[in-house]
């Protein structure tokens, strides 16, 4: 059965486009999203509740090329005003907390979607 994408943060063009067909590529790009991301999000956790702005801008910079990979384009706008927020320094905490929660949602939705994605990629390889 297909994935409804509809109301996700979630279009794979550019990686189906670079895919050019192939599960297998898929499929690995898939697993290290599923193992990258929660490293990623636990790193900007930790440097917020250590008030560690620099590290934060940096781990929330590193997201950026992953959820563009993605077409995570509301995840990745959030995630870059979280990073532009943090390296500005001391930022209002709420707000980029809030960002933050939003961005840990869209992901959590996008994660099932693709961890499903991926199941079906296997099936065709």
């Amino acid at each position: 059965m297909p994935i409804d994408l509809t109301n996700l943060d979630l279009d794979l063009s550019l990686l189906n486009e670079i895919a050019d067909g192939s599960d297998e590529f898929i499929v690995e790009s898939i697993d290290l999203f599923l193992q990258q991301t929660p490293v990623s999000l636990q790193d900007i956790t930790a440097a917020f509740d250590k008030m560690d702005w620099t590290t934060a801008a940096s781990a929330a910079h590193k997201m950026k090329a992953t959820l563009g990979f993605f077409g995570m384009l509301n995840s990745q706008a959030l995630i870059q005003e979280i990073e532009l927020a943090c390296k500005a320094g001391a930022p209002d905490v709420m707000s980029i907390t809030a960002k933050f929660g939003q961005v840990q949602a869209l992901l959590a939705a996008n994660t099932k979607a693709l961890e499903q994605i991926k199941v079906e990629a296997e099936a065709n390889q």
